[in-house]
């Protein structure tokens, strides 16, 4: 019995390309939304909780922070997710505004146990294409992004260098008091704007 469960669960959480789909549908008709174009708070946070809903934060966070999570308290864990959580905020969906009418395709997915990744091109009006990779896994039978791949460069690898260095060449209170003085962005937040504008 426990085999079949096993053997099911997968197929009970449906294709990782569909529920990504799902999301990024989701967000393009927020943003699209004319009853939203006046009310960037709003439209904000719509965009947010649809985000809640793809993202693993806590793994996305702990990836992040590499061989020092472990030294964390439970305590400081859940502060770095939170502050982890709304720097992504502020570097991705927070560019929504930039968003032009960019068309998502979805180019297949492969799937190994409970891992996946989802490959995506990014078309941008001039026609030229971005790909974007979205690594998922299988959590509580739904799969989350735990990793965004843009031409190549993980946004996960970018931060932990970016942490990394913070942390031995300063301390773990300085990188906290960096997130919360929003100094800390991510390499790829440089990128064109047609590449910042996904969830």
């Amino acid at each position: 019995m426990s085999l079949v469960v096993a053997m099911a669960m997968p197929a009970m959480a449906g294709a990782p390309t569909d529920q990504l789909k799902q999301r990024v549908d989701e967000v393009i008709k927020v943003v699209d939304d004319p009853a939203l174009a006046s009310k960037p708070a709003e439209r904000h946070a719509a965009v947010r909780k649809i985000a809640e809903d793809v993202f693993d934060y806590p793994d996305t966070a702990q990836r992040a922070l590499g061989p020092h999570w472990n030294a964390r308290s439970p305590q400081e864990r859940q502060e770095f997710v939170t502050l982890f959580a709304d720097l992504l905020d502020r570097a991705y969906i927070g560019k929504i505004d930039l968003y032009q009418g960019e068309k998502v395709r979805y180019a297949g997915d492969t799937v190994e146990g409970d891992q996946a990744t989802v490959k995506t091109r990014i078309v941008t009006k001039k026609g030229s294409e971005v790909p974007v990779d979205y690594r998922m896994h299988l959590n509580n039978g739904r799969w989350l992004v735990y990793d965004v791949i843009i031409e190549g460069v993980s946004l996960i690898s970018n931060y932990r260098t970016q942490f990394n260095k913070v942390v031995q060449t300063e301390s773990y209170p300085a990188l906290v008091q960096k997130l919360k003085a929003k100094e800390t962005e991510p390499a790829a937040s440089a990128a064109p704007k047609e590449r910042r504008t996904q969830p």
